[in-house]
């Protein structure tokens, strides 16, 4: 792809859209970068595009988004908002961020899909393929911008990279060596017009480009994505929980097993992946699939899922104080990441629940809540909601601060308990991403003890 003396429009300013443009400017392209929020909610970013040397506009989009010869969308910027719309209409290509990095990359892409499980599949994956003696690099979803590090790759190497629903919405040629699909729950149905269809589309499209050369690895348990019928020319494996395998991995008694054509290629024990809870044994299946299609050792594999410590704000456990445990989960921005996360304990949980709303059902969780949680609180702009679903079957108290949520669980709770951050929400309300929310979940609990 040939970028020079290209103009090229960029929408959105912050992590992907920013290193859009640096890869545009460094390919002899002329980027312009624009942004629909005011100055001052960027500034950061701003700050970083003006040093670059690279030209930007915010609070608008002007009609100078138009004068190029190809736009680069960010994932954060809606495929039906009306810059977009009237991009279409003036038949301008369109690219996501992700598609277009992928049209640089010399090394090969591992990419990892799902409503859940993606972060921590994702590092798991950079960290067995590194720790066993190869080169991969986290990107996408997760650490850097995938368009941040792709020309750093060389043709041996690996990009583990984490792939959101909305990075795929413009996906035309991207073909990754293997692509995984973990799960689909209903999540970010206000972006997908309420429609679970729409969404699981989205994410059935990473898949679509992929070569006879190529690996397609799917979770055979899921009932939403075996209700699609999966078209594609790549080698397709699975994992499951549940059922034996012909052609994938499984767990048999106290081992998983990985078999090609009926024969056992890899064998390790449950007790060999680190991390707790049925999800992540689901999730190590995936990267063991991955790890014995790249050739990676069956001792290196499993040495590396016995050393892996999780990934932060995804059940991180912070501290315990006076008996009772605190654990932050804030990377759980849906109800289903809260259904495993309440199955991951059998100590009563205090947990807190809220935030921005994504057309959010709780029923899904309603019998793990009345089993296992002795008191909500409720927090954020969908704090009433909460009050409102479950207050019939729980206590439920409305704060109006993290800080007033943790130091309110203080007082409640007794030795033995755990107090949860597992909010199922979005956290743009009161924060400026999930990390952000759960770092002040974790400074709440060590003020605890000042």
């Amino acid at each position: 792809m040939d970028l020079q003396n290209k103009k090229i429009t960029i929408l959105g300013a912050e992590r992907s859209g920013r290193a859009a443009a640096m890869l545009v400017k460094t390919l002899g392209g002329f980027p312009l970068v624009s942004d629909h929020a005011e100055e001052k909610k960027i500034e950061k970013s701003l700050a970083i595009l003006k040093a670059a040397g690279i030209p930007f506009e915010a609070g608008q989009h002007s009609e100078k988004v138009f004068d190029c010869d190809f736009i680069i969308i960010s994932p954060g910027v809606p495929s039906a908002s009306k810059v977009v719309l009237q991009a279409k209409e003036k038949n301008i290509p369109i690219l996501g961020e992700l598609e277009f990095a992928s049209r640089f990359c010399l090394g090969k892409i591992i990419a990892i899909t799902g409503t859940n499980g993606k972060t921590t599949t994702t590092s798991l994956m950079h960290h067995v393929i590194n720790l066993s003696g190869r080169k991969s690099y986290a990107a996408g979803n997760i650490g850097s911008a995938f368009s941040e590090i792709v020309l750093d790759v060389k043709e041996d190497e690996f990009v583990s990279l984490e792939v959101s629903s909305f990075q795929l919405d413009f996906n035309e040629k991207f073909n990754p060596f293997i692509s995984m699909i973990l799960n689909i729950t209903p999540d970010h149905m206000n972006r997908y017009d309420h429609s679970l269809e729409n969404y699981a589309q989205a994410k059935l499209s990473i898949f679509k480009n992929q070569s006879g050369e190529q690996i397609f690895i799917k979770n055979a348990d899921d009932e939403i994505l075996n209700k699609f019928q999966l078209e594609t020319n790549a080698a397709v494996k699975e994992f499951s929980l549940t059922k034996e395998l012909q052609n994938g991995a499984f767990v048999s008694g106290e081992k998983i097993i990985y078999n090609e054509n009926g024969k056992a290629l890899f064998t390790c024990g449950i007790n060999d992946i680190s991390l707790p809870g049925e999800h992540n044994r689901a999730n190590a299946m995936a990267v063991i699939i991955a790890a014995n299609c790249i050739g990676l050792p069956q001792e290196k594999i499993i040495e590396e899922l016995r050393s892996f410590q999780g990934v932060e704000h995804r059940l991180e456990f912070v501290k315990e104080i006076n008996g009772v445990k605190y654990v932050n989960d804030s990377k759980a921005t849906n109800v289903d990441s809260v259904w495993y996360a309440l199955r991951s304990f059998n100590e009563p949980l205090f947990l807190i629940l809220g935030g921005q709303d994504k057309g959010n059902d709780y029923e899904q969780i309603k019998k793990l809540v009345e089993k296992k949680v002795k008191k909500i609180y409720a927090i954020g702009s969908s704090a009433e909601l909460v009050f409102k679903f479950f207050h019939a079957i729980v206590k439920v108290e409305i704060k109006d601060s993290m800080e007033a949520c943790v130091k309110a669980a203080n007082q409640d709770t007794r030795e033995g308990d755990i107090v949860l951050l597992s909010p199922a929400c979005a956290s743009f309300d009161m924060f400026e991403n999930y990390e952000h929310r759960g770092q002040v979940f974790k400074q709440a609990v060590e003020d605890l003890q000042k």
